[in-house]
């Protein structure tokens, strides 16, 4: 009568997702770390950027120069911290976000009667 049975997806689709390399998040975060880059190189460590600062960086493959909202990337990136993996705290560690480091809870010492 005209309805057709529904076909399973195929399986390719999700093999081509995995060898087409870092995906929008990553890219994301590789942005906002080569502009976090550039600015710790310019400023140093120990200046703060200021929540409305953008940063013009220049992305391979890319003819234009990107900004990125640097200040608000950061922002959002603490927040979100419980997301990031070690290689990506350890990357924001290195370039002085003390958020970033791991947090070592000191153990108390035992009792000696």
């Amino acid at each position: 009568m005209g309805v057709q049975p529904a076909e399973a997806p195929s399986a390719a689709p999700a093999a081509t997702r995995a060898t087409k390399g870092p995906n929008k998040a990553q890219q994301a975060f590789q942005r906002g770390l080569a502009a976090l880059t550039q600015w710790v190189e310019r400023e140093g460590v120990n200046r703060p950027v200021p929540r409305g600062h953008s940063e013009e960086i220049t992305v391979d493959g890319e003819a234009e120069p990107m900004v990125v909202k640097l200040g608000v990337w950061i922002s959002n990136t603490k927040s979100r911290r419980d997301r990031l993996d070690a290689g990506q705290l350890a990357a924001l560690a290195e370039l002085g976000m003390d958020w970033a480091k791991p947090v070592t809870v000191p153990q108390a010492a035992p009792d000696n009667p």
